[in-house]
């Protein structure tokens, strides 16, 4: 067989499979669309619920999903890219780090519900946080710490070793080589990994249903002690526990859900695409 025909047969497939992944989700949003589109309105954006959740908005889940949202990034954004540089630029190779990364590996594909159990023995119970907006940012935190530790480290060790050593050789300390000159080159690749993050966190139910998410609370929190409405267990609730819900809710609240995420993630998407156009390599 002609090398152009392999080529042509492996485009073709690499083609396919695209397309395969690609098919589902514009049905999913294609779905959500039709049927949840009739319920967004400004009402039901900004309002409280009402009636047991069968009627009024869904402003508390929204304002508390980003509030879960942005303490999650806010500690574990910090934390896994610390833990990168050290594991990338400072750690000797020997078993010990191999067994961190070995770790940092399997803990990513622990289930959430894993983290939840977690989340409520150590910070709720333990540290008698309570349910609470930090109990349950912080759960989220420590569950997509792996994703960001991976992805920053892999981000760090694509910068060119020929950067760390022109810095280094005009005398420059080794911490501000890494500040000024690895970090910003390796910012896009660091802030996929967030934006995986993002996604997840955003997304999840079961760490939120043993640390944070309360069931009808028709009020925004008061400070990170308090419990909050959150959508992913908000959309749960209505569609499993309330009776004679309209489907047009339960489809408008999946779809205000997939929309804030998919605006952070565009946003997070156009930081990166910005920073990768000021790349010099």
């Amino acid at each position: 067989m002609k090398p152009q025909t392999k080529q042509k047969i492996a485009f073709t497939c690499l083609g396919l499979a695209a397309v395969v992944v690609i098919i589902p989700v514009i049905v999913i949003f294609v779905i959500l669309i039709d049927k949840g589109i009739s319920a967004i309105n400004w009402q039901f954006l900004s309002t409280m619920p009402r009636m047991g959740m069968r009627a009024g908005g869904i402003y508390p889940a929204i304002m508390g999903t980003v509030y879960l949202v942005s303490g999650t990034i806010l500690v574990a954004l910090p934390l896994g890219v610390l833990a990168a540089i050290y594991l990338v630029e400072y750690a000797k190779r020997n078993w010990w780090t191999r067994m961190i990364e070995i770790a940092i590996v399997n803990l990513a594909g622990v289930p959430s519900v894993v983290y939840g159990l977690f989340g409520m023995g150590f910070f709720v119970i333990f540290f008698k946080f309570g349910a609470s907006i930090l109990a349950g940012s912080l759960t989220l935190a420590i569950m997509i710490l792996p994703v960001i530790i991976t992805a920053s480290k892999e981000a760090l060790m694509s910068v060119p070793h020929s950067f760390r050593e022109a810095s280094l050789a005009l005398g420059v300390s080794k911490w501000q080589t890494i500040r000024c000159v690895v970090l910003p080159n390796a910012l896009p690749g660091i802030l996929t990994g967030t934006i995986l993050g993002i996604s997840r966190a955003a997304g999840e139910t079961a760490p939120i249903l043993f640390t944070v998410a309360a069931f009808y609370l028709p009020r925004l929190p008061k400070s990170i002690f308090d419990q909050c409405m959150a959508l992913p267990y908000h959309l749960y609730v209505l569609s499993t526990q309330v009776p004679n819900v309209k489907e047009s809710l339960q489809y408008g609240t999946a779809l205000v859900l997939v929309g804030m995420i998919f605006l952070l993630n565009l946003v997070a998407i156009i930081i990166r695409s910005h920073m990768r156009s000021k790349k010099q390599w």
